[in-house]
């Protein structure tokens, strides 16, 4: 996969990240999905970050057909619902596409902006508090939009779904920005 100083880093810097982010000069933005608030994300670096490699990540897109992002997953979403909605998406991109296409961020030399915003990814995963006991009724729709995007991804060659999945981190980012307050 990488050699173990690249897997390392990953860590460290987001462990780095997750400390600085939570220090006295956080200015007071904030993402608010329904009852979860994560402070201290700078929206902007995201779109840095993802502008940055844009063009190499979505030249290696083969299949424009299809889409994993599309509006039976993100349309329509309630301010309650995006707590949990979120939550799953940047969990799998994390655990799935962003560990996946590490190698691939080191081969087309994009490794900073890769982890600028795989580190963002943490620290809002890690600032999210989804409460499955006061959200059921609303995390099992939630769920089953993800479970959409899931199958979609799912249903493509493993490392195809991977390219195509971090190619469509714009559609989220643009999604994400519905809920972000400055």
């Amino acid at each position: 996969m990488g050699s173990p100083v690249r897997m390392a880093a990953l860590p460290c810097l987001s462990l780095i990240l997750l400390l600085w982010s939570q220090g006295p000069g956080v200015q007071g933005q904030e993402f608010q999905f329904g009852p979860c608030q994560v402070e201290g994300v700078v929206l902007q670096e995201l779109w840095e970050a993802f502008q940055a490699m844009k063009d190499i990540v979505q030249a290696q897109d083969n299949i424009t057909s299809v889409q994993l992002l599309r509006k039976e997953v993100l349309q329509n979403v309630s301010e309650a619902e995006s707590c949990y909605l979120i939550h799953a998406l940047l969990e799998f991109y994390l655990n799935t596409v962003f560990k996946n296409y590490h190698d691939k961020a080191v081969e087309f030399r994009i490794l900073k902006s890769f982890s600028t915003l795989a580190n963002n990814f943490i620290v809002i995963v890690s600032k999210l508090q989804p409460s499955e006991k006061e959200m059921f009724s609303i995390s099992e729709s939630a769920r089953r939009r993800f479970l959409l995007f899931q199958r979609a991804f799912k249903q493509l060659d493993r490392e195809a779904a991977v390219t195509k999945a971090f190619g469509e981190v714009d559609i989220l980012l643009t999604w994400m920005e519905k809920f972000y307050q400055i």
